[in-house]
């Protein structure tokens, strides 16, 4: 049994603080590593090419991404949530990269970013993603997007979010978009929004060099002349499909024309579009015309 004198000879306290040097560089080093939080979900469904090239990306950088999506495509479902039934989530692998965690979630776009705020995180995420949507959500297409009311969830519970889509629903080349939203993750990281928004990001879908820029927009009009195609079922009942031709060109006054384009135009440009959005819906104009009503 060794003495008290030969106890202490021996070197603990330098030892003892040498690997606790190495402990504690090795833990500053794992801490640089670590980025935002993120939520990211979609209306294309869990499986859909975009999400997982926003998802991996990101999650290549350095962030820390949960993704929870629809189990199947959710598109043009606005914000609709699921009162009537369950909704079941179920965990997804080998489908991300390794360190992402992924749910499918039968419900819709919002039922998807509201069930992993309350029930699948275990912690408040930085941001909530959207995306990155096949196809255009441009003007007033956001009224009905599944991938913006995703977004906008967010915003309703207090997050910042992103609602990202590439422009076209035939192009598959998603890793400009991808490329773009991790560098607009690392730009909010540094620089958080100043006040609580949706950002409405619309990628042209054109090659990397052929993008113009990124411009800061506001939203544009997108009509349709709407179309029901009437069909008959091989049991003699009645169907419609909806179609239509898009609008592009509508244009009216606006009292923010003066301050930026709308997404519309920048699109057609070639311009990464960026625009803030609000679920607040109240017409400032509106209020004043109607303050001398006296309606009884």
């Amino acid at each position: 049994m060794q003495s008290a004198t030969s106890y202490q000879s021996i070197d603990l306290p330098g030892r003892f603080e040498a690997e606790l040097g190495k402990l504690v560089r090795r833990i500053g080093a794992a801490a640089t590593k670590i980025g935002m939080k993120l939520l990211i979900s979609n209306d294309d469904g869990i499986y859909s090419e975009g999400v997982r090239a926003l998802a991996n990306g990101l999650a290549n950088s350095g962030h820390d991404v949960t993704v929870v999506c629809p189990d199947r495509e959710r598109s043009a479902t606005g914000h609709g949530l699921t009162l009537h039934q369950p909704i079941r989530a179920e965990v997804v692998q080998s489908v991300f990269h390794p360190a992402v965690k992924a749910w499918a979630c039968s419900g819709t776009p919002a039922d998807c970013v509201k069930l992993a705020l309350w029930a699948l995180l275990d912690s408040k995420p930085d941001l909530v993603l959207s995306g990155i949507n096949h196809g255009s959500n441009l003007g007033t297409d956001v009224l009905y997007s599944g991938t913006v009311s995703a977004a906008m969830e967010g915003v309703v519970e207090g997050i910042p979010a992103i609602a990202f889509s590439l422009t076209s629903f035939t192009v598959r080349e998603f890793a400009p978009a991808a490329a773009f939203a991790q560098r607009l993750v690392t730009q909010l990281e540094k620089h958080p929004l100043p006040e609580l928004l949706l950002l409405n990001v619309n990628v042209p879908a054109v090659a990397e060099a052929a993008i113009a820029g990124v411009a800061i927009t506001r939203q544009g009009i997108r009509r349709y002349v709407d179309v029901f195609e009437k069909r008959i079922d091989p049991r003699g009942k009645t169907y419609y499909w909806l179609a239509g031709e898009v609008l592009e060109d509508v244009e009216e006054p606006s009292e923010f024309a003066e301050y930026a384009i709308t997404d519309v135009e920048a699109n057609r440009q070639n311009y990464i579009s960026i625009t803030p959005l609000q679920y607040n819906l109240t017409s400032v104009r509106g209020l004043a015309a109607l303050k001398d009503w006296h309606c009884r």
